[in-house]
Protein backbone atom coordinates (compact mmCIF):
# COMPACT_ATOMS: atom_id res chain seq x y z
CA UNK A 1 0.00 0.00 0.00
CA UNK A 2 1.31 3.17 -0.93
CA UNK A 3 2.10 5.73 2.02
CA UNK A 4 1.46 8.83 0.13
CA UNK A 5 -1.81 8.30 -0.68
CA UNK A 6 -5.00 9.87 0.87
CA UNK A 7 -8.06 9.22 1.35
CA UNK A 8 -11.76 11.02 1.28
CA UNK A 9 -15.00 10.49 2.83
CA UNK A 10 -17.51 12.71 1.46
CA UNK A 11 -19.66 10.11 -0.41
CA UNK A 12 -20.55 6.28 0.81
CA UNK A 13 -18.61 4.81 -1.69
CA UNK A 14 -15.25 6.87 -0.83
CA UNK A 15 -15.97 5.97 3.05
CA UNK A 16 -16.12 2.45 2.20
CA UNK A 17 -12.77 2.89 0.31
CA UNK A 18 -11.00 4.14 3.49
CA UNK A 19 -12.37 1.62 5.51
CA UNK A 20 -11.20 -1.23 3.27
CA UNK A 21 -7.85 0.56 2.85
CA UNK A 22 -7.48 0.71 7.20
CA UNK A 23 -8.71 -3.52 7.15
CA UNK A 24 -6.30 -4.21 4.56
CA UNK A 25 -3.75 -2.96 6.57
CA UNK A 26 -4.33 -4.18 9.94
CA UNK A 27 -5.07 -7.88 8.71
CA UNK A 28 -1.29 -8.86 8.92
CA UNK A 29 -1.00 -6.65 12.22
CA UNK A 30 -3.65 -8.49 13.92
CA UNK A 31 -1.29 -9.97 16.48
CA UNK A 32 -0.76 -6.36 17.58
CA UNK A 33 -4.10 -5.60 17.81
CA UNK A 34 -5.17 -8.48 20.35
CA UNK A 35 -2.11 -8.32 22.64
CA UNK A 36 -2.47 -7.97 26.11
CA UNK A 37 0.47 -5.77 27.44
CA UNK A 38 0.61 -7.59 30.86
CA UNK A 39 1.18 -10.98 28.95
CA UNK A 40 4.15 -8.73 27.23
CA UNK A 41 6.89 -11.39 29.26
CA UNK A 42 5.18 -14.52 29.07
CA UNK A 43 3.97 -14.59 25.93
CA UNK A 44 7.14 -13.45 24.79
CA UNK A 45 5.08 -11.09 22.40
CA UNK A 46 7.92 -8.96 20.96
CA UNK A 47 8.94 -12.29 18.64
CA UNK A 48 5.47 -11.08 16.60
CA UNK A 49 7.30 -8.12 15.28
CA UNK A 50 9.83 -7.89 12.67
CA UNK A 51 13.07 -8.73 14.03
CA UNK A 52 14.82 -6.00 12.18
CA UNK A 53 12.56 -3.79 13.80
CA UNK A 54 13.22 -4.54 17.44
CA UNK A 55 16.72 -4.88 16.84
CA UNK A 56 16.78 -1.63 15.60
CA UNK A 57 14.47 0.14 18.31
CA UNK A 58 15.64 -1.56 21.24
CA UNK A 59 18.60 0.60 20.92
CA UNK A 60 16.75 4.37 19.97
CA UNK A 61 16.69 7.28 22.57
CA UNK A 62 13.62 7.69 24.10
CA UNK A 63 12.60 10.37 22.65
CA UNK A 64 12.46 9.01 19.03
CA UNK A 65 10.10 5.95 20.69
CA UNK A 66 7.46 8.57 21.73
CA UNK A 67 7.44 9.88 18.24
CA UNK A 68 6.51 6.81 16.95
CA UNK A 69 2.81 7.05 17.30
CA UNK A 70 2.65 10.70 15.78
CA UNK A 71 3.96 8.27 12.64
CA UNK A 72 7.57 9.77 12.49
CA UNK A 73 10.07 7.75 12.10
CA UNK A 74 14.44 7.87 11.69
CA UNK A 75 16.22 8.19 8.66
CA UNK A 76 18.53 5.54 9.43
CA UNK A 77 15.23 2.58 10.31
CA UNK A 78 14.54 -0.15 8.41
CA UNK A 79 12.68 0.96 4.77
CA UNK A 80 10.04 -1.22 6.04
CA UNK A 81 9.50 0.19 9.05
CA UNK A 82 9.53 3.89 7.71
CA UNK A 83 6.66 2.20 5.49
CA UNK A 84 4.79 0.99 7.83
CA UNK A 85 4.71 4.59 10.05
CA UNK A 86 4.13 6.82 6.72
CA UNK A 87 0.73 4.33 5.78
CA UNK A 88 -0.25 4.99 9.41
CA UNK A 89 -0.12 8.37 8.67
CA UNK A 90 -1.70 8.39 5.35
CA UNK A 91 -4.54 6.36 6.73
CA UNK A 92 -5.54 8.57 9.60
CA UNK A 93 -8.34 11.10 9.82
CA UNK A 94 -6.02 14.51 10.01
CA UNK A 95 -6.40 15.67 13.81
CA UNK A 96 -5.23 19.81 13.23
CA UNK A 97 -7.70 21.73 14.72
CA UNK A 98 -9.53 23.62 11.65
CA UNK A 99 -10.86 26.90 11.69
CA UNK A 100 -14.68 27.22 12.25
CA UNK A 101 -15.25 30.87 11.61
CA UNK A 102 -13.64 29.88 8.11
CA UNK A 103 -15.79 26.26 7.51
CA UNK A 104 -18.92 27.56 8.79
CA UNK A 105 -19.63 31.44 7.73
CA UNK A 106 -21.09 33.45 10.47
CA UNK A 107 -20.52 30.99 13.16
CA UNK A 108 -20.46 32.57 16.95
CA UNK A 109 -17.23 31.94 18.47
CA UNK A 110 -16.84 33.84 21.36
CA UNK A 111 -15.10 33.27 24.72
CA UNK A 112 -16.68 31.94 28.15
CA UNK A 113 -16.59 35.02 31.06
CA UNK A 114 -15.71 33.88 34.31
CA UNK A 115 -18.83 33.18 35.65
CA UNK A 116 -19.84 30.74 32.90
CA UNK A 117 -16.28 28.69 32.69
CA UNK A 118 -16.15 28.64 36.91
CA UNK A 119 -14.85 25.18 37.63
CA UNK A 120 -13.59 24.22 34.64
CA UNK A 121 -10.11 23.10 33.83
CA UNK A 122 -8.27 24.47 30.76
CA UNK A 123 -8.91 21.42 28.58
CA UNK A 124 -13.06 21.55 29.31
CA UNK A 125 -12.93 25.12 28.60
CA UNK A 126 -11.21 24.95 25.31
CA UNK A 127 -14.15 21.79 24.32
CA UNK A 128 -17.16 24.16 25.84
CA UNK A 129 -16.22 27.16 23.95
CA UNK A 130 -15.58 25.14 20.55
CA UNK A 131 -18.39 22.97 20.73
CA UNK A 132 -21.03 25.38 22.45
CA UNK A 133 -20.56 27.93 18.95
CA UNK A 134 -21.04 24.60 16.70
CA UNK A 135 -24.12 23.25 18.47
CA UNK A 136 -25.58 26.73 18.36
CA UNK A 137 -24.66 27.27 14.02
CA UNK A 138 -26.02 24.10 13.44
CA UNK A 139 -28.78 24.33 15.72
CA UNK A 140 -29.94 27.61 13.97
CA UNK A 141 -29.53 26.34 10.18
CA UNK A 142 -32.06 23.14 10.98
CA UNK A 143 -34.30 25.40 13.02
CA UNK A 144 -33.77 23.08 16.17
CA UNK A 145 -36.49 24.77 19.25
CA UNK A 146 -34.48 22.61 21.69
CA UNK A 147 -30.80 21.03 22.19
CA UNK A 148 -30.61 17.48 24.28
CA UNK A 149 -27.21 17.06 25.83
CA UNK A 150 -26.43 13.87 26.39
CA UNK A 151 -24.07 12.32 28.62
CA UNK A 152 -24.13 16.02 29.95
CA UNK A 153 -22.15 15.55 33.11
CA UNK A 154 -21.91 18.59 35.31
CA UNK A 155 -23.98 20.38 33.06
CA UNK A 156 -20.96 22.73 31.59
CA UNK A 157 -22.37 22.47 27.39
CA UNK A 158 -26.30 22.73 28.49
CA UNK A 159 -25.28 26.03 30.66
CA UNK A 160 -23.29 27.73 27.91
CA UNK A 161 -25.84 27.09 25.58
CA UNK A 162 -28.53 28.48 27.53
CA UNK A 163 -27.50 31.29 29.49
CA UNK A 164 -24.98 32.71 26.45
CA UNK A 165 -26.75 31.44 23.39
CA UNK A 166 -30.36 31.80 24.67
CA UNK A 167 -31.44 27.90 23.66
CA UNK A 168 -33.55 25.95 25.54
CA UNK A 169 -31.62 23.04 26.53
CA UNK A 170 -32.30 19.18 28.56
CA UNK A 171 -29.34 17.99 30.17
CA UNK A 172 -29.68 14.20 30.24
CA UNK A 173 -27.53 12.30 32.19
CA UNK A 174 -27.34 8.76 34.10
CA UNK A 175 -25.79 9.77 37.14
CA UNK A 176 -28.41 11.60 39.84
CA UNK A 177 -25.19 13.60 41.70
CA UNK A 178 -24.51 15.06 38.62
CA UNK A 179 -28.12 16.56 38.08
CA UNK A 180 -28.19 18.07 41.46
CA UNK A 181 -24.62 20.05 40.68
CA UNK A 182 -26.12 20.89 37.31
CA UNK A 183 -29.06 22.68 39.04
CA UNK A 184 -27.17 23.88 41.68
CA UNK A 185 -24.59 25.15 39.48
CA UNK A 186 -27.32 26.79 36.83
CA UNK A 187 -29.05 28.76 40.00
CA UNK A 188 -25.92 30.33 40.79
CA UNK A 189 -25.53 31.13 37.38
CA UNK A 190 -29.12 32.32 36.91
CA UNK A 191 -28.70 34.53 39.77
CA UNK A 192 -25.56 36.33 38.24
CA UNK A 193 -27.20 37.01 35.39
CA UNK A 194 -30.35 38.87 36.72
CA UNK A 195 -28.69 40.86 38.11
CA UNK A 196 -27.01 41.87 35.87
CA UNK A 197 -30.52 42.36 34.05
CA UNK A 198 -31.55 44.42 36.74
CA UNK A 199 -28.38 46.88 36.20
CA UNK A 200 -29.78 47.35 32.65
CA UNK A 201 -33.34 46.87 33.03
CA UNK A 202 -33.50 44.36 31.05
CA UNK A 203 -35.69 41.84 31.03
CA UNK A 204 -35.02 38.94 33.26
CA UNK A 205 -37.92 36.39 31.77
CA UNK A 206 -36.00 35.94 28.75
CA UNK A 207 -33.33 33.92 30.81
CA UNK A 208 -33.30 30.28 29.95
CA UNK A 209 -32.18 27.69 32.14
CA UNK A 210 -31.39 24.02 31.03
CA UNK A 211 -34.09 21.25 32.53
CA UNK A 212 -31.75 18.31 33.84
CA UNK A 213 -33.42 14.75 33.58
CA UNK A 214 -31.71 11.55 35.48
CA UNK A 215 -32.31 8.39 33.25
CA UNK A 216 -29.74 5.76 32.04
CA UNK A 217 -29.81 6.15 27.99
CA UNK A 218 -29.21 2.27 27.23
CA UNK A 219 -31.34 2.40 23.79
CA UNK A 220 -32.66 4.87 21.04
CA UNK A 221 -36.61 4.02 22.56
CA UNK A 222 -35.59 5.81 25.63
CA UNK A 223 -33.30 8.54 24.13
CA UNK A 224 -36.38 9.59 21.68
CA UNK A 225 -38.88 9.47 24.60
CA UNK A 226 -36.82 11.86 26.25
CA UNK A 227 -35.78 13.81 23.34
CA UNK A 228 -39.81 14.19 23.69
CA UNK A 229 -40.08 15.19 26.82
CA UNK A 230 -37.61 18.07 26.48
CA UNK A 231 -39.16 19.93 24.30
CA UNK A 232 -42.01 21.13 27.04
CA UNK A 233 -40.96 23.74 28.98
CA UNK A 234 -43.52 22.95 31.62
CA UNK A 235 -41.79 19.93 32.47
CA UNK A 236 -39.60 19.69 36.16
CA UNK A 237 -36.36 18.90 36.57
CA UNK A 238 -35.22 15.31 36.90
CA UNK A 239 -39.08 13.78 37.25
CA UNK A 240 -37.22 10.00 36.50
CA UNK A 241 -35.22 7.57 38.48
CA UNK A 242 -32.26 5.93 37.10
CA UNK A 243 -33.52 2.97 35.38
CA UNK A 244 -33.29 1.10 32.19
CA UNK A 245 -37.53 0.85 32.63
CA UNK A 246 -37.90 4.81 32.66
CA UNK A 247 -39.19 5.09 29.09
CA UNK A 248 -42.28 3.21 30.58
CA UNK A 249 -42.88 5.55 33.41
CA UNK A 250 -46.80 6.68 33.24
CA UNK A 251 -45.72 10.56 32.96
CA UNK A 252 -42.96 9.89 30.09
CA UNK A 253 -46.04 8.41 28.19
CA UNK A 254 -48.66 10.97 29.00
CA UNK A 255 -46.21 13.50 26.71
CA UNK A 256 -45.33 11.16 24.18
CA UNK A 257 -49.14 10.54 23.39
CA UNK A 258 -49.26 14.52 22.81
CA UNK A 259 -48.61 16.25 19.65
CA UNK A 260 -45.75 15.84 17.39
CA UNK A 261 -42.67 18.18 18.67
CA UNK A 262 -40.55 20.46 17.53
CA UNK A 263 -36.75 19.91 15.87
CA UNK A 264 -34.66 18.91 17.92
CA UNK A 265 -30.83 18.55 18.10
CA UNK A 266 -28.66 15.97 20.16
CA UNK A 267 -25.64 16.43 21.13
CA UNK A 268 -22.33 14.68 23.15
CA UNK A 269 -19.82 15.79 24.21
CA UNK A 270 -17.31 12.63 24.70
CA UNK A 271 -20.23 9.92 25.38
CA UNK A 272 -19.00 7.12 26.54
CA UNK A 273 -19.18 3.82 24.52
CA UNK A 274 -22.16 2.50 22.99
CA UNK A 275 -23.96 5.94 24.06
CA UNK A 276 -22.48 7.82 20.86
CA UNK A 277 -23.66 5.68 18.38
CA UNK A 278 -27.55 5.67 20.32
CA UNK A 279 -27.16 9.54 19.61
CA UNK A 280 -26.59 8.89 15.77
CA UNK A 281 -29.20 5.88 15.64
CA UNK A 282 -31.70 8.08 17.45
CA UNK A 283 -30.74 10.58 14.80
CA UNK A 284 -31.57 8.18 11.68
CA UNK A 285 -34.96 6.24 13.57
CA UNK A 286 -36.58 10.01 14.93
CA UNK A 287 -37.94 12.23 12.56
CA UNK A 288 -37.94 14.77 14.84
CA UNK A 289 -34.11 15.41 15.36
CA UNK A 290 -33.01 17.37 12.74
CA UNK A 291 -29.27 17.29 13.36
CA UNK A 292 -26.56 15.44 15.27
CA UNK A 293 -23.46 16.14 17.22
CA UNK A 294 -21.53 13.53 18.36
CA UNK A 295 -17.51 13.17 20.27
CA UNK A 296 -16.94 10.26 21.05
CA UNK A 297 -14.56 8.40 23.73
CA UNK A 298 -14.40 5.47 25.66
CA UNK A 299 -14.13 2.77 22.36
CA UNK A 300 -12.93 0.27 24.86
CA UNK A 301 -16.39 -0.22 26.50
CA UNK A 302 -18.17 -0.09 23.12
CA UNK A 303 -20.21 -3.36 22.83
CA UNK A 304 -19.15 -5.49 19.35
CA UNK A 305 -20.89 -7.91 17.31
CA UNK A 306 -19.56 -11.04 15.59
CA UNK A 307 -17.86 -10.31 13.10
CA UNK A 308 -19.44 -10.58 9.44
CA UNK A 309 -22.73 -8.91 11.15
CA UNK A 310 -24.43 -5.75 12.00
CA UNK A 311 -26.08 -6.28 15.27
CA UNK A 312 -28.42 -3.18 16.40
CA UNK A 313 -27.80 -4.04 20.07
CA UNK A 314 -24.05 -3.47 19.64
CA UNK A 315 -22.38 -0.39 19.66
CA UNK A 316 -19.77 -1.85 16.75
CA UNK A 317 -20.04 -2.26 13.92
CA UNK A 318 -22.90 0.01 12.62
CA UNK A 319 -22.60 -0.09 9.01
CA UNK A 320 -22.61 -2.68 6.15
CA UNK A 321 -19.81 -1.76 4.55
CA UNK A 322 -18.00 -2.71 7.54
CA UNK A 323 -19.32 -5.71 8.45
CA UNK A 324 -18.77 -7.22 5.08
CA UNK A 325 -15.05 -6.99 5.96
CA UNK A 326 -15.08 -9.49 8.40
CA UNK A 327 -12.52 -7.78 10.97
CA UNK A 328 -12.93 -8.19 14.75
CA UNK A 329 -11.37 -5.47 16.54
CA UNK A 330 -12.05 -6.87 20.25
CA UNK A 331 -11.15 -4.88 23.56
CA UNK A 332 -7.89 -4.80 23.26
CA UNK A 333 -7.89 -2.93 19.75
CA UNK A 334 -10.72 -0.86 20.80
CA UNK A 335 -8.37 0.04 23.74
CA UNK A 336 -5.62 1.08 21.60
CA UNK A 337 -8.38 3.49 19.48
CA UNK A 338 -8.12 5.64 22.85
CA UNK A 339 -4.34 6.50 22.58
CA UNK A 340 -3.16 9.86 21.42
CA UNK A 341 -0.11 10.75 19.68
CA UNK A 342 0.09 14.46 20.79
CA UNK A 343 0.38 13.10 24.35
CA UNK A 344 3.01 10.81 23.74
CA UNK A 345 4.95 13.87 21.69
CA UNK A 346 4.34 15.85 24.43
CA UNK A 347 5.61 13.63 27.29
CA UNK A 348 8.45 15.05 28.96
CA UNK A 349 11.41 12.35 29.16
CA UNK A 350 11.31 11.04 32.85
CA UNK A 351 7.42 10.73 32.71
CA UNK A 352 8.05 8.83 29.56
CA UNK A 353 10.56 6.67 30.97
CA UNK A 354 8.65 6.15 33.79
CA UNK A 355 5.16 5.04 32.05
CA UNK A 356 7.42 2.43 30.57
CA UNK A 357 8.97 0.82 33.79
CA UNK A 358 5.64 1.05 34.97
CA UNK A 359 4.61 -0.93 32.11
CA UNK A 360 7.55 -3.74 32.87
CA UNK A 361 6.46 -3.46 36.42
CA UNK A 362 3.27 -4.70 35.51
CA UNK A 363 4.28 -7.40 32.93
CA UNK A 364 6.60 -8.52 35.29
CA UNK A 365 3.61 -9.07 37.39
CA UNK A 366 2.35 -11.27 35.60
CA UNK A 367 4.77 -13.62 36.15
CA UNK A 368 4.48 -13.62 39.83
CA UNK A 369 0.60 -14.02 39.21
CA UNK A 370 1.21 -17.04 35.93
CA UNK A 371 3.56 -19.11 38.72
CA UNK A 372 1.81 -18.44 42.51
CA UNK A 373 -1.46 -17.30 41.23
CA UNK A 374 -2.74 -19.38 37.84
CA UNK A 375 -6.38 -18.83 38.40
CA UNK A 376 -6.38 -15.37 38.98
CA UNK A 377 -3.69 -14.87 36.37
CA UNK A 378 -5.65 -16.20 33.38
CA UNK A 379 -7.67 -13.27 33.84
CA UNK A 380 -5.16 -10.41 33.69
CA UNK A 381 -6.97 -8.79 36.26
CA UNK A 382 -6.12 -5.11 36.91
CA UNK A 383 -4.57 -3.90 40.17
CA UNK A 384 -5.34 0.39 40.25
CA UNK A 385 -3.09 3.22 39.29
CA UNK A 386 -0.63 2.42 41.22
CA UNK A 387 1.51 4.64 38.83
CA UNK A 388 0.49 7.90 40.65
CA UNK A 389 2.35 7.36 43.69
CA UNK A 390 5.49 6.04 42.69
CA UNK A 391 5.29 9.27 39.82
CA UNK A 392 5.40 11.56 42.82
CA UNK A 393 7.86 9.78 44.53
CA UNK A 394 9.73 10.01 41.68
CA UNK A 395 9.60 13.61 40.73
CA UNK A 396 10.67 14.19 44.52
CA UNK A 397 13.69 12.46 43.46
CA UNK A 398 14.18 14.40 40.43
CA UNK A 399 14.23 17.63 41.91
CA UNK A 400 18.03 16.10 43.49
CA UNK A 401 19.66 16.40 40.12
CA UNK A 402 20.91 19.48 38.39
CA UNK A 403 21.74 17.14 35.41
CA UNK A 404 18.81 16.37 32.81
CA UNK A 405 20.15 14.03 29.69
CA UNK A 406 18.12 12.90 26.96
CA UNK A 407 18.07 8.76 28.07
CA UNK A 408 17.53 5.77 25.65
CA UNK A 409 15.43 2.65 27.06
CA UNK A 410 18.38 0.85 27.59
CA UNK A 411 19.63 3.36 30.39
CA UNK A 412 16.36 2.30 32.34
CA UNK A 413 16.80 -0.97 31.84
CA UNK A 414 20.66 -2.05 31.10
CA UNK A 415 21.58 -5.50 30.13
CA UNK A 416 23.78 -7.37 31.81
CA UNK A 417 25.07 -4.53 33.70
CA UNK A 418 27.20 -3.15 30.72
CA UNK A 419 25.47 -0.21 29.08
CA UNK A 420 27.93 2.06 27.59
CA UNK A 421 27.61 6.14 28.49
CA UNK A 422 25.61 5.82 31.46
CA UNK A 423 27.41 8.52 33.89
CA UNK A 424 25.97 8.59 37.11
CA UNK A 425 25.77 11.50 39.68
CA UNK A 426 25.84 10.25 43.25
CA UNK A 427 22.87 11.91 45.41
CA UNK A 428 23.96 13.33 48.63
CA UNK A 429 20.39 13.82 50.15
CA UNK A 430 17.06 12.98 49.66
CA UNK A 431 14.21 14.38 51.45
CA UNK A 432 11.11 12.43 51.79
CA UNK A 433 7.43 13.30 51.80
CA UNK A 434 5.08 11.37 54.17
CA UNK A 435 2.89 9.40 51.78
CA UNK A 436 4.35 6.35 53.66
CA UNK A 437 7.21 5.43 52.19
CA UNK A 438 8.80 2.28 54.44
CA UNK A 439 12.00 2.20 56.18
CA UNK A 440 13.17 -0.50 53.45
CA UNK A 441 12.62 2.04 50.70
CA UNK A 442 13.85 4.93 52.53
CA UNK A 443 17.17 3.00 52.91
CA UNK A 444 16.99 2.43 49.44
CA UNK A 445 16.50 6.34 48.01
CA UNK A 446 19.92 6.77 49.80
CA UNK A 447 21.63 4.43 47.37
CA UNK A 448 20.47 6.05 44.30
CA UNK A 449 21.70 7.31 40.70
CA UNK A 450 20.95 9.83 38.91
CA UNK A 451 21.51 8.32 35.24
CA UNK A 452 20.86 11.05 32.61
CA UNK A 453 18.89 13.05 34.77
CA UNK A 454 16.92 9.73 35.75
CA UNK A 455 16.39 9.16 39.47
CA UNK A 456 16.68 5.44 39.76
CA UNK A 457 17.50 2.28 41.95
CA UNK A 458 21.07 0.43 41.56
CA UNK A 459 18.87 -2.41 41.93
CA UNK A 460 14.94 -2.07 40.26
CA UNK A 461 14.10 -5.29 41.94
CA UNK A 462 13.45 -3.10 45.12
CA UNK A 463 11.08 -0.55 43.21
CA UNK A 464 9.62 -4.20 41.60
CA UNK A 465 9.11 -5.61 45.19
CA UNK A 466 7.21 -2.40 46.46
CA UNK A 467 5.05 -2.64 43.45
CA UNK A 468 4.12 -6.27 43.58
CA UNK A 469 3.59 -6.36 46.78
CA UNK A 470 0.84 -3.35 46.74
CA UNK A 471 -0.57 -5.38 44.05
CA UNK A 472 -1.32 -8.54 45.72
CA UNK A 473 -3.11 -6.19 48.26
CA UNK A 474 -5.44 -4.87 45.73
CA UNK A 475 -6.37 -8.43 44.65
CA UNK A 476 -6.48 -9.62 48.38
CA UNK A 477 -3.97 -12.39 47.41
CA UNK A 478 -1.89 -14.11 50.20
CA UNK A 479 1.53 -13.11 50.16
CA UNK A 480 3.60 -16.07 50.31
CA UNK A 481 7.45 -15.92 51.36
CA UNK A 482 8.49 -18.61 48.53
CA UNK A 483 7.67 -15.83 46.39
CA UNK A 484 11.61 -14.54 45.02
CA UNK A 485 10.63 -11.00 43.80
CA UNK A 486 14.35 -10.55 43.05
CA UNK A 487 14.97 -13.69 40.92
CA UNK A 488 11.50 -12.81 38.92
CA UNK A 489 12.93 -9.63 38.13
CA UNK A 490 16.79 -10.58 37.03
CA UNK A 491 14.98 -12.94 35.10
CA UNK A 492 13.02 -10.12 33.22
CA UNK A 493 14.92 -7.44 33.45
CA UNK A 494 16.95 -8.32 30.45
CA UNK A 495 13.37 -8.82 28.05
CA UNK A 496 12.30 -4.82 29.24
CA UNK A 497 14.31 -2.92 27.25
CA UNK A 498 11.50 -4.52 24.24
CA UNK A 499 8.94 -3.11 25.90
CA UNK A 500 9.07 0.46 25.06
CA UNK A 501 9.42 -0.53 21.19
CA UNK A 502 6.62 -2.38 20.92
CA UNK A 503 4.36 -0.69 23.06
CA UNK A 504 5.40 2.36 20.79
CA UNK A 505 4.36 0.41 17.96
CA UNK A 506 1.26 -0.60 19.60
CA UNK A 507 0.29 2.65 20.31
CA UNK A 508 0.85 3.47 16.57
CA UNK A 509 -2.01 2.07 15.55
CA UNK A 510 -4.40 4.21 18.09
CA UNK A 511 -4.87 6.90 15.42
CA UNK A 512 -5.70 4.38 12.39
CA UNK A 513 -8.34 2.42 15.01
CA UNK A 514 -10.08 5.28 15.63
CA UNK A 515 -10.46 6.60 12.31
CA UNK A 516 -11.72 2.61 11.65
CA UNK A 517 -14.57 3.05 14.00
CA UNK A 518 -15.23 6.49 12.94
CA UNK A 519 -15.80 6.10 9.72
CA UNK A 520 -18.08 3.00 10.33
CA UNK A 521 -20.24 5.32 11.92
CA UNK A 522 -20.26 8.04 9.47
CA UNK A 523 -20.98 5.08 6.84
CA UNK A 524 -23.39 4.20 8.73
CA UNK A 525 -25.08 7.16 8.08
CA UNK A 526 -24.13 7.24 4.63
CA UNK A 527 -25.83 4.64 3.79
CA UNK A 528 -29.75 5.57 4.90
CA UNK A 529 -29.56 7.06 1.35
CA UNK A 530 -31.21 10.18 2.73
CA UNK A 531 -30.26 13.88 1.75
CA UNK A 532 -28.61 14.55 4.53
CA UNK A 533 -25.16 16.33 5.40
CA UNK A 534 -23.16 13.97 7.40
CA UNK A 535 -19.26 14.41 8.01
CA UNK A 536 -16.12 14.26 10.60
CA UNK A 537 -14.88 17.48 11.75
CA UNK A 538 -11.39 17.90 14.10
CA UNK A 539 -12.73 20.91 16.38
CA UNK A 540 -10.92 21.05 19.35
CA UNK A 541 -7.15 21.65 19.70
CA UNK A 542 -5.72 17.45 19.78
CA UNK A 543 -2.80 18.61 22.10
CA UNK A 544 -5.38 19.92 24.68
CA UNK A 545 -8.50 17.42 24.15
CA UNK A 546 -7.01 14.17 22.00
CA UNK A 547 -10.87 12.97 21.41
CA UNK A 548 -11.19 15.88 18.93
CA UNK A 549 -13.07 14.44 15.98
CA UNK A 550 -16.82 15.69 15.95
CA UNK A 551 -19.48 13.83 13.63
CA UNK A 552 -22.10 16.31 12.31
CA UNK A 553 -24.95 15.22 10.86
CA UNK A 554 -28.27 17.37 9.95
CA UNK A 555 -31.10 16.86 7.66
CA UNK A 556 -30.36 19.54 5.41
CA UNK A 557 -28.69 20.39 2.68
CA UNK A 558 -26.51 23.28 2.97
CA UNK A 559 -24.87 23.01 6.43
Amino acid sequence: MGGKERYSCESAAQTAEWIDAIVRFLKPHTPLLDAHLVNFLKDRLWESVDKDWMDCLRHEPLQNLLLIPSGLSQDHWPDSLKDFLQTLSSISFPRQQLPLDQIFPGIHLTSLNTVLAQGMNAKKKHEIQVLSALVDYIAKKVGAQTIVDVGAGQGYLAQVLSFQYNHSVAAIDACDHHGKVTDARAERIMKHYANQMRKSGSEIASLRIPRTITCQVSSTEILKALSDISIHDNVKAAPFGITDDCAKDEQLDSYLNQEKPVPILLAGLHACGDLSVTLLRTFVESEEVAAVISIGCCYNLLSEAVAGHVDTRCGFPLSKGYASTSLSLGKSARDLACQSADRWRSLEIDAGLHNFELHAFRAAFQMVLFDYFPETAKDSPPIGRQGKTMRRRQKMRMMNSSQVHRPSLQTLFPRDHDCEEKNFFAVKSVKVDEDGISDSEQEAVKDMDITRGMTLFRDKSSDFRTFSLSALHRLGLQHSVEIDFDQIWKDMEPFTELLGPYWSLRAALGSVLETLILLDRLLFLQEQGRDWKAFILPVFDPSLSPRNLAIVAAKVSDV
